[in-house]
Parts: C-alpha cells; sequence; structure tokens
C-alpha cells in the first residue's frame, strides 16, 4: 500500500524548499506540526480537482472499501452529506423526476442545512415507535407505502446512530430500488464497520452512498471523512461527486487531514484482524458490566450505550461521577451515556471496568422523557431558515414556527425541525432536555 500525499509532503520538507506560499508559518514550528501543513503547491494536487497524489490515494482507499468510487473530505461527515443531498437532487432531475428525499426524524443538523439549501420536497420515514429523538425505528410497510405514494428520488438514513443502533439495509436497499430511488446512509459512526467479520458496512450491504466519518473511529484526524459510492449505483453519481463536493466545501482544504488519511491506508490494511479481536474483548466487558446490573443497549459493536436510570443515575450524573474517576464519555444526556471505543484502548480495558464497577448502584430512577407528538410542517425547511427570525423562551414558543436550529454537536439532532409549528410535547422536551431558547419565525 503506498502513500503518495505523505511521501510527497515528506520529500518536499527535505528537499528545504524556500516557501513563499501559504501558510504563512513558512513550515517554521510553533505547535510542532507545521512542516508538514502545505497548500496546493506545484505537485500536491488539487482535492476538487485531482488527478495526481490525492487521486492515486483516494483510489487506494476505493480498493480498501471495496467501492466504485471514494472521495476524502477535510470537513467531516457534513460536507459528505450535503455533497450527497446535492447529487441525489441533480440525479432526479437527470432522469425526468421530481427531487423527493424521505428521511428520518434523527438526522444530523448537516441534513437540515442542505434541504434548506437545496430545496428539495421533503418527508420524514413513518416510525413504529417514538422511543428517543435520536434513534429512528422504521414503520417498513407505512415506509413502503410513503415511497409509493410521494414517488421519493431517495431514501436518507442516519445508520449506527448516536446512541449505537442500526437499521436493517439490505431490507431498506430493496424496498428503494425496487421503488425507483437510491439509499443514502450516514454512516458517519460506522467507517470501522467495513472491518467487521462479516461486513456492516452500508456500501455492502447495498446503499448507494454513504459518508464515514474516518476520525470518529479509524486513527485519522478531527475532519477525516470519506464519501464513498457504490459499484452499483448510477454512474451518474460518481460522474458527479467532486464537484458536489467543491460546491459546499472550502478551497483551502487541511493538508494534515489529508496526510491522515493516507496514511490511515496503510493501517487499514491490517485492520481487521486488530479490529475483531478487540470486538470479542470489549463483548466481554460489556457482559461483565451486565452481570454487575448495568443496563447497556446498543447493536454496534464499538459504541457502549448505558441507560443509567435503571442503575440509579441520570446520563449527566454518571458522566460526572466517571469525569471525577478520569474517564470522558462521547455523550450523555439524562437517559443516556455513550462511550466510544477502538482497538486504541485494547490496554485500557482494565482500567474502564474498574473505574464504572466503582460507582455504587443506588435507587433506580423512574421518570422517562415525554413522547414526541410530530409538529405539524407548515412552511418547508427552506422558507423557514430564509425567514425573519427571533428568540424566544422555550418555553414561551407554543404555537411559533421552528425557523433556525441551535442544537449543539453532539447530538446535533433536532427535536423540532424548522418550518414545523412547536407543539406541547416539544415544548416539554424543550424543558426535559434543558434547552432554555428557540429560533422561530417573527411575527409580521
Amino acid at each position: 500500500m503506498t502513500t503518495p500525499i505523505c511521501d510527497f509532503v515528506n520529500k518536499y520538507i527535505s528537499d528545504n524548499t524556500l516557501r513563499l506560499h501559504m501558510p504563512g508559518h513558512k513550515g517554521h514550528t510553533f505547535f510542532g506540526i507545521e512542516p508538514f501543513d502545505i497548500t496546493e503547491i506545484s505537485g500536491a494536487d488539487s482535492l476538487f480537482e485531482a488527478s495526481g497524489i490525492i487521486k492515486a490515494s483516494e483510489n487506494n482507499a476505493s480498493c480498501i472499501f471495496e467501492t466504485g468510487a471514494t472521495f476524502y473530505s477535510t470537513e467531516g461527515s457534513s460536507l459528505c452529506i450535503r455533497a450527497m443531498l446535492h447529487l441525489a437532487v441533480k440525479y432526479a432531475i437527470s432522469i425526468g423526476k421530481t427531487p423527493h428525499i424521505i428521511a428520518g426524524r434523527n438526522s444530523h443538523k448537516a441534513f437540515i442545512s442542505a434541504m434548506a439549501l437545496l430545496d428539495p420536497a421533503v418527508s420524514f420515514i413513518p416510525e413504529q415507535t417514538q422511543c428517543s429523538y435520536l434513534s429512528c425505528t422504521i414503520d417498513f410497510d407505512a415506509l413502503e407505502k410513503e415511497l409509493k405514494s410521494t414517488k421519493a428520488t431517495a431514501l436518507y438514513v442516519t445508520s449506527p446512530d448516536y446512541l449505537g443502533n442500526t437499521v436493517d439495509i439490505p431490507r431498506l436497499s430493496k424496498l428503494c430500488h425496487d421503488n425507483g430511488a437510491i439509499l443514502i446512509v450516514d454512516n458517519a459512526h460506522g467507517a470501522y464497520l467495513k472491518f467487521t467479520s462479516p461486513s456492516r458496512h452500508p456500501i455492502d450491504l447495498g446503499a448507494d452512498m454513504c459518508c464515514d466519518s474516518a476520525h470518529k473511529t479509524l486513527p485519522v484526524l478531527t475532519g477525516g471523512a470519506y464519501l464513498h459510492i457504490s459499484q452499483n449505483a448510477p454512474d451518474f453519481l460518481a460522474k458527479n461527486a467532486r464537484g458536489a463536493m467543491a460546491l459546499f466545501a472550502s478551497t483551502s482544504p487541511s493538508y494534515l487531514i489529508l496526510q491522515s488519511l493516507d496514511m490511515a491506508n496503510v493501517y487499514l490494511t491490517s485492520y481487521p484482524k486488530k479490529l475483531n479481536a478487540f470486538i470479542e474483548r470489549l463483548s466481554s466487558l460489556v457482559n461483565e458490566l451486565r452481570c454487575l446490573g448495568f443496563d447497556i443497549v446498543h447493536n454496534e459493536p464499538l459504541k457502549l450505550t448505558f441507560m443509567t436510570k435503571s442503575y440509579g443515575y441520570t446520563g449527566e450524573d454518571f458522566a460526572k461521577k466517571l469525569r471525577e474517576r478520569g474517564l470522558e464519555c462521547e455523550f450523555s444526556d439524562k437517559d443516556h451515556l455513550v462511550l466510544m471505543l477502538t482497538p486504541e484502548n485494547e490496554n485500557d480495558l482494565d482500567a474502564i471496568f474498574k473505574i464504572i464497577s466503582g460507582i455504587e448502584k443506588e435507587a433506580p430512577i423512574t421518570d422517562r422523557p415525554p413522547a414526541l407528538i410530530i409538529p405539524q410542517r407548515v412552511i418547508s425547511i427552506r422558507e423557514a431558515v430564509f425567514s425573519s427570525t427571533e428568540t424566544v423562551s422555550a418555553s414561551d414558543s407554543l404555537g411559533r414556527t421552528l425557523a433556525l436550529l441551535n442544537v449543539g454537536c453532539p447530538p446535533a439532532v433536532p427535536i423540532a425541525i424548522c418550518g414545523e409549528k412547536i407543539n406541547s410535547s416539544c415544548i416539554e422536551l424543550f424543558d426535559y432536555y434543558g434547552i432554555e431558547f428557540c429560533n422561530v419565525v417573527a411575527d409580521k
């Protein structure tokens, strides 16, 4: 496995070339990484017009992931999400259809911003139950009816979600393709799923396009991500992908991140054995913690999601106790605590068990989050986002139309969606999760 990007940068450093180009540090060390931080100089290729070393590295990644095409992002999966949705809209138009996208309500806010910019018709997946706004439990019969009645051109799902739940991608793929739609998967949390035995990666399970945040589960710098397009997807998608990425991306991609993506290709050639051995060890740890009374729920191998109230703590309080003992979690709210692990934690499992098992069990907490009654849509996402807005107290937002999202990351998933009329169940959830203010469409 070659590393063309890293090789070029290392040679550039060794040549001791006088740097009369960006960045402004000129290769002098302030943090220690500056010599490796370059821009699109001669020979370095250009990410969104790649024909040299970047394209060669992306081809390596495509071979590893066994895709029709793989493209690098230095702006995370958020860039890939916007690009995939742009491709879905353009593809629909190219075949003479009206763009219509069906999506899970637990979509990342990057999906919402893309809808505001692209303005296709949007509807949401019918669900069997509304257990958490962070997950999507699909009613497949109702979804099939929605695909047929709307003549949807794409289905967009998040799998794995922030709580470690996955959806039935093979079933969704067949449903989509039987009804003339393409399947798009936000796989930001699941880059490693390609290397489980067997593969659980969306492309291998039938998705047409997916994004992977390499930095979330692989040894890649923050911001490194992939846009994958299946060999079985319409040719239009791969042919137009680089332009779609360029439409939303910075013209100054990080060459530090590109080098980490390039070097990851070497790491991934021997990764499956290491990963699957670690998954077995982690599974044993989960079983030991369950025997102690911890309620751990997820179906993603490298994520541990605790339902902490049965152990006597809110997720936030449990996270605080872990933090006091030297363990920082990925995410917590009133009901959940999420730990994300990788094989790089292989020497940490004993310490993890000792820290978690050292917390005493308390009397169970019995309250549960309010159920969300899906709000009524009154205007489009685009119209809401581009409207005149005002900020109001969440408790005073009943009947107002949500304009802009103010959700942080994690989890970056909204309760109400732009253009929906805020109802009483939204307000109960705002209060439950400590959301104090809403951006709403201004009264005329």
